[in-house]
């Protein structure tokens, strides 16, 4: 009995030792820069929504927040890397819809659910359709018309092969009774440079990536995929309300960490976070010029809209057999 007691309290005393160094670890946390990885190529909108926090996390924290881009395999590279990272607060990933679908397109090094521990949700946005100015298209119904009267010949650009843009145009499009050819992307940078150019007819992205290029003019708004008109677009209809009833997609943006990170540096960024988002000036980027409703989720609400969206565009990507880029 003697024995049993010993090994207890001295159980007891080890998870208590580690649960105060752990404390303080967080007290003192951040002691050198912080490495920010961006699973995307600059262009998109993961990376001035990374840039935007790592700057506000960095004047709140004193030290710096380095955003690192390594893109590749629709964000599946830069993601494995912070996953096999060390869990002690030094190493975040900011991912995109993707990383709720690549489970399904690839074998990936990590799994996706108990790798990575969610720190935030950080907000959504509707998908917008849209085409060059030189396009004779202005609503879905020009799109449905002109595919129908050539079948598999209108293209369609998305940031990769099961982003949740090509997933929700693949949707659509059969609901509307149309093929289309889609042309993957590496990230919202280059498809956007041939959406500008005209060298796909339509281009879908998050509101987020293409509303700068809408309000200069150099992209023709036809439709958003959310369940209301988007606030940074609200003179385009949504696909519903063009005939697609109960049709509704969004992109959106989260922020995670290695499994295992040490609950109170969890705690702190996640507080930190909270507080730029409250912040007008990020605010004001995230809904005027990204277009983005913000979320400012829980961990535990982040990983169960991680696992809806899993379930959701999972059963997309089976019943089309869409592959990875």
């Amino acid at each position: 009995m003697m024995r049993i007691f010993l090994r207890c309290t001295l159980a007891a005393a080890l998870a208590l030792a580690a649960l105060v160094s752990s404390f303080a670890a967080a007290q003192t946390w951040p002691v050198k820069p912080v490495k920010v990885v961006v699973p995307f190529p600059p262009g998109g909108s993961v990376d001035p929504v990374a840039r935007l926090f790592a700057a506000k996390l960095g004047d709140a924290l004193g030290q710096q927040f380095i955003v690192e881009n390594k893109p590749g395999a629709s964000g599946a590279i830069g993601t494995a890397f912070v996953a096999k990272s060390p869990a002690d607060g030094y190493t975040f990933v900011v991912v995109f819809d993707t990383h709720a679908v690549n489970p399904f397109l690839q074998n990936l090094p990590f799994d996706t659910e108990k790798d990575l521990a969610p720190v935030m949700l950080i907000g959504t946005a509707p998908i917008a359709i849209t085409t060059n100015p030189s396009r004779p298209y202005k609503t879905f119904q020009d799109i449905v018309a002109a595919a129908k009267a050539k079948p598999d010949t209108l293209t369609f650009g998305s940031v990769g092969s099961g982003s949740i843009g090509h997933l929700a145009m693949t949707v659509a499009a059969q609901i509307a009774g149309i093929r289309l050819v889609h042309v993957p992307y590496k990230g919202g940078g280059p498809m956007m440079q041939d959406a500008l150019g005209g060298q796909i007819d339509l281009g879908v992205a998050s509101v987020a990536a293409l509303t700068p290029n809408v309000k200069a003019g150099k992209l023709r708004p036809i439709a958003t995929t959310g369940e209301k008109r988007s606030h940074a677009m609200p003179e385009v209809p949504t696909l519903a309300e063009q005939g697609l009833r109960g049709f509704a997609a969004v992109d959106w943006w989260a922020i995670f960490a290695p499994a295992g990170t040490p609950k109170p540096i969890m705690d702190r960024i996640h507080a930190e976070l909270r507080k730029a988002l409250d912040l007008a000036e990020v605010k004001k980027t995230l809904n005027e010029t990204l277009g983005m409703d913000i979320r400012g989720a829980s961990p535990e609400e982040t990983q169960k809209f991680l696992r809806a969206e899993m379930t959701r565009w999972g059963k997309v990507v089976k019943d089309n057999n869409i592959r990875a880029d």
